[in-house]
Formats: structure tokens, sequence, C-alpha cells
């Protein structure tokens, strides 16, 4: 690093630390001692003034900046640490990501930064210990490289990682910025919901031979030198395809399923012509009739993966062919910043609905301080959203847990659903603009919040609760992947899995590909070799970040009958996936989480 390029890093730490620039004076004063000079050399006409006011004080402000103790004698080694950048890489353990990565972290590392390998498909006999140095890298990086192949697309740890990296972007409001590396991938890229969401807005580059890797070395080298993006000019932003991979979309909704298909390797919600999405006769029927009510309001509860936002988009599909406007929206995907207080999240949550239905109106100029925000978002509904269309307004509302966290407005939200619910059902005054509107409210567990019951929406409407397949619908699955299993089969793998629509899917994806059998699968499933080793490693990172939640479920799995926990580690367990409540006790879900986690646990 020559004196320009350092003075303009220590300019450009202090502007980001304070909101001001170097002045003159103390650019002096950094040139100089940089190149050796005394502050007699330096500034001959007053240097004990420079030494004691300018020259002390800068010193502070740089160690202030760049997190480590800076003096003029140890200026250069101070800057040259902070200079590095921490860039972990993530990448799934394949070829030809393996040796793409390899070359990235070379050349990263030959001009000065860190890298670090996040090889998300480890299997380390040790992997406690290899995701704690994970989790440390991604709190100190600046950036964040991922190889994005269609097998690291599908893949539970990545999606863990990127919803951390943006957890750590709400609490800092910066850094870690995403740049990711398209492995020959297909055009647009089928993504699942959750890692679609994540890298919109983020930048990437297309990799397809060998001789591409060179040039994204130097452009990534490049962005770290300077924190541009503007110097990121070959690069593009996911926005581009967000209406290519809607179209490719809604087209593969018009192919209608087969009884026997091609096997899908299962990630995320199901698509709506899948031959692999099974039915929980009468759900589907029940919520379908509901949802044409005046007024109506569906509540779908199921732990993670258990296909509730598969069917949450199966019932909006349902009413769109009614001709109703519907809008699916995440709160997963809502910055930190929104449930800063119910003011934040009722505009957030007027705004998003409004660009959804491409509505003219815009939240900024119908907010006003004279009314509370509850009468805002109300007044937004009745003037400008409901009375905009004759057809009735569907909105899915997926993850609605993240409000349970959030005690200071958890009431006042759902109170205000349940309200706009009841004046549906007033039969008077704007009842019959409500009548219009149609709730479907998906969760994972139990409100762990104790709720006003005169103003929760969770005692109302039509409760939906999805339970695992069945033995019949397991053999259903199966015959729909080609593979002629007898009820031992069946039973043999649900021994281990129960009917966990996504474990099981995952399961028969495999075998039906040939790529092992059932009892090669069996015997590898709670290893870090086995198929849910992804799966697997997304809860033990969890459970290292919530230590409380460790303690809890080693209980369960050391324990041979089911144990009593305090209420809100036993819904937090089961909104995971990972247990069974069964009244106010608890037992582990599968015998494939007893028999991963019975020594993992021990070392948290």
């Amino acid at each position: 690093m020559d004196v320009k390029a350092a003075l303009e890093f220590a300019d450009r730490a202090i502007y980001n630390q304070t909101g001001k620039h170097l002045n003159d004076l103390e650019r002096e004063v950094f040139v100089g001692s940089w190149e050796g000079q005394t502050y007699e050399e330096i500034y001959p006409l007053n240097p004990q003034y420079v030494e004691k006011y300018v020259g002390y004080r800068l010193w502070q402000k740089l160690s202030q900046a760049l997190g480590t103790k800076v003096t003029k004698k140890r200026l250069k080694g101070a800057l040259a640490r902070a200079s590095r950048k921490r860039v972990p890489i993530g990448y799934c353990n394949q070829e030809p990501d393996s040796t793409l990565a390899v070359q990235l972290f070379r050349a990263i590392e030959a001009a000065g930064h860190q890298p670090f390998l996040g090889n998300i498909g480890a299997t380390s006999t040790h992997p406690t210990d290899w995701l704690s140095q994970l989790n440390t890298e991604l709190k100190q990086c600046n950036t964040f490289l991922l190889l994005l192949s269609p097998q690291t697309a599908v893949s539970e740890m990545a999606i863990e990682v990127l919803r951390q990296i943006q957890e750590l972007r709400d609490i800092h409001h910066s850094p870690p910025i995403v740049l990711s590396v398209r492995i020959d991938c297909p055009h647009p890229i089928p993504l699942n919901h959750d890692l679609r969401n994540y890298l919109l807005g983020t930048l990437y580059r297309e990799w397809r031979t060998p001789e591409d890797t060179d040039a994204i070395a130097r452009d990534v080298i490049q962005f770290l030198a300077t924190e541009d993006r503007e110097t990121l000019n070959t690069w593009q932003k996911w926005e581009t395809e967000e209406r290519e991979n809607r179209e490719a979309a809604a087209k593969s909704q018009l192919e209608p399923p087969l009884p026997v298909a091609e096997p899908e390797l299962p990630k995320g919600q199901v698509r709506l012509a899948s031959a692999f999405y099974i039915e929980r006769i009468p759900l589907e029927a029940r919520c379908y009739q509901s949802i044409v009510q005046p007024g109506a309001l569906i509540r779908l509860k199921a732990p993670r993966q258990m296909g509730k936002t598969s069917l949450m988009a199966r019932i909006l599909y349902h009413a769109k062919e009614q001709g109703y406007r519907t809008v699916p929206l995440s709160f997963q995907h809502a910055d930190k910043s929104v449930f800063a207080n119910l003011n934040h999240l009722l505009r957030w949550f007027c705004a998003r609905i409004a660009r959804k239905l491409r509505s003219p109106y815009k939240v900024e100029d119908r907010w006003t301080d004279t009314y509370g925000s509850k009468d805002n978002c109300t007044a937004f509904f009745e003037d400008c959203l409901l009375p905009e269309d004759d057809r009735p307004l569907v909105l899915g509302l997926d993850e609605v847990d993240r409000v349970f966290q959030y005690a200071n407005i958890a009431d006042d939200f759902f109170g205000l659903l349940r309200a706009w619910y009841e004046e549906a059902s007033y039969g008077y005054g704007d009842s019959e603009l409500w009548e219009k509107l149609r709730l479907v409210v998906v969760h994972s567990t139990e409100v762990y919040k104790t709720l006003d019951i005169n103003q929760s929406p969770f005692n109302v409407g039509l409760p939906i609760e999805l339970s695992e397949f069945s033995p019949e619908q397991v053999a259903e699955i199966t015959r729909r992947h080609g593979l002629h299993w007898d009820s031992e089969q069946v039973q043999q793998l649900m021994t281990v899995v129960g009917g966990h629509p996504y474990l099981v899917r995952l399961a028969l994806y495999h075998i039906a590909q040939d790529r092992l059998n059932l009892t090669q699968l069996l015997d590898l499933a709670p290893t870090e070799a086995g198929i849910y080793g992804d799966h697997l490693r997304r809860h033990l990172w969890s459970f290292q970040q919530h230590p409380e939640l460790a303690a809890a479920f080693r209980q369960v799995i050391t324990e041979p009958e089911p144990i009593e926990l305090e209420s809100v580690l036993a819904f937090k367990l089961h909104s995971m996936g990972l247990v069974h409540l069964r009244g106010d006790r608890v037992m582990p879900r599968f015998e494939l989480y007893r028999q991963y986690f019975r020594d993992r646990l021990a070392s948290i």
C-alpha cells in the first residue's frame, strides 16, 4: 500500500466513523508520519502543537475507526492489518465449485486479504468447531462471496448463511456485502422463495469455463480495494431476472402433473403443477371453500418444512382462478428495523401490498400524524386498496411468527387483523368493503406470547394444522417416484424420518436417481456424510447460537420418556420441527434427530 492509497483508506475509515473527512493539516501529519518524518520536519513552525493536539487526536480517531491501536510509529502496521479484508467463500464440496473456490482463495490471499473457505457441505468429524469458525468469519467480514451452483441453490446451509448475513446487515446497517458467482446455472435460475429474497439486490457474475476465473478474481479484488459498487460494472443485479423468474414460474404452472414424473429435488415451496404434491384430504377442499366466503380468515399452522407455504400458494392460486387479487407476503424478509415500532411495521405492510398490487397510491402521501398508525393503516385499506378494484383481495401472510418476538407491537398488529375480520362480520357501515378482504395467516407454532383473547386472530376463522404424511401417503409418493416399495420398506424410512414431507421427498429423490439404496440411506442418515447432513448442520448451527435451546433439546433426546420443558422453549423447538408436543410434555420428533444430536450437543 503506497502513501496515496493509505491516505484514502484512512480518510474513508474516519469519514465512515465520524461523518467528517481529514482536514489539510491532518493529511500533512498522516503523509509525513507515513514517510518517517518527525513532527519538526512535518510542521517546523509549531511542532509541539501538531504533536500534542493534531497528531494525538488523529491517532485517536484512526484507532476508533479501524478498531486497533494506532500510533505514529505503528501507523503502517495498523493500516496493513486493518486493510486486510476478511472474505468467507461459501461453496459446496463438488466440482467445479471446489477448484474455483481454491483459485479465488489464492488470488484474494495474494492481494493481501484474509479469505476463508466456507464449505457449506463440509462433512467434518467435528462440525461444531467448523460452524463456530464460520460464524466468527461472518461477523467479522466485509464481503461474503457465494459460489452458487444448482446444488448450492437447494442447500439449507446456504439459505441459513444468507439469513444470518441479512441479520448482521440489519444490526450494523452496513456490511457484509454479498457477491455471488453463478456456476453453470440455467437462465433464469429457479430459486426457492427464501433464497430469491435474500439474493434480491445483490450482485452476481456468470462462470461458464475456467477462462472466466481470472476476470472474476480481478473484479473481486478491485472491489475489496475500493468497496465501491460502481467498480463492479461487469456484474449484474439479481433484480434484472425477477420478471423472467416470474414468467418461468407461471409457465411451469401450466404443465399438468403426471402420475409418475422425473424426480424433483425438494427446494421449498412445491410447484403448483408438481406431481409430488400430496394433498391432505380434506384440508385443501376446506380451505378452497372458506377463501371464497366474505371476510374469510384461514390459519395455517405447522412446524418448518411441512408444506404450509405450498398450501398457502394453492389457496392463493384457487382465489386467483376465481378472479380475486392475491398478494403473498413473508414477514421473514422484513428488515429488523421494520419491527422497531408499530408505525414502521404498518407502513412497511401497506407499502409492500401496494407495490405488489401495482397500486398508484403511495403510503407517504396518505400517512398523517393526526391519527395513530392503526388508523392510518385502516384508512389506507379503506380509501385505497379495497375500493381500488371491485374484486376481493386475498393476503397470504407467511412467517408471522416473526412478529411474536416483538412484544411491543404483537398485540396491536394482531388486534388490527382481528378488528378487520370482525368489521366484515358486523353487517353494517363499511362491512361490505371489508368483506372483500380475505386473510391466510401462516405460522410455525403456537403463539408463545399471550395475546388478549378478544383481540387475537388466532382463535377465530378456519384453523388448519398440517400433520406429517401417513404411511399411505408416503406409499403414494414413493409410487410417484417410480418406486415399488412394500409396507415394510415404507415403515423402515418412517422409523428414521417419520412422515416429514421434506425429509421423505429428499430420500425418495436420491433413491429414484439410483444414487443409493434404502439400506445405504438409512445407515448414513444420522451422519455428516448422509443426505441429511446439510439439514442437520443447519440445526446444529442454530443450536450454537442459541445455547438455551441446545440445553433444552439435549434433555429431550437423552431421556427415554417425554419430558416437561418451559413452554417457550418447547414451542420454539416445535417450530423448528425438532420435537413433538404431547400435552405439556415433549419428545424427539424423529430417531434421526436423536441419533445425530446425542453426542454433538455435549460440546455446546
